[in-house]
């Protein structure tokens, strides 16, 4: 079913919660297992729910020339540190701004690991 980009791509993002983890100190992951669950309900979030949100609150998100997604980003980072023991975040803010961080983390290693 996954294909070996689709697990490097998973891998690169718990590596990438791990990063975030220490570099924020509002996001906090206890291990590289839960930083691995994390990164796959993550990307089963971002199959799922986020289509969906992008589509309900399509107006607003035109009208902030996207940024709005980082918004909806941070809202599924904090949305799944709430079900998930051991990742937690202090706030939707820090949310945010982990949810931005661990994209570009998880952007840079994809390119130089995955070289798509």
């Amino acid at each position: 079913m996954f294909g070996a980009k689709a697990v490097g791509k998973i891998l690169i993002t718990a590596v990438a919660l791990l990063a975030v983890a220490y570099v924020l100190p509002g996001v906090m992951v206890d291990d590289f297992y839960v930083a691995l669950i994390v990164a796959i309900i993550i990307g089963f979030l971002n199959i799922t729910l986020k289509p969906l949100l992008a589509l309900l609150t399509l107006p607003v998100t035109i009208v902030t020339l996207g940024l709005f997604m980082w918004i909806i980003n941070g809202f599924i980072f904090w949305v799944t540190a709430r079900f998930i023991d051991g990742f937690s975040v202090a706030n939707f803010w820090w949310a945010v701004l982990g949810a931005f961080v661990v994209s570009a983390f998880a952007w840079l290693g994809e390119k130089i690991l995955i070289n798509e």
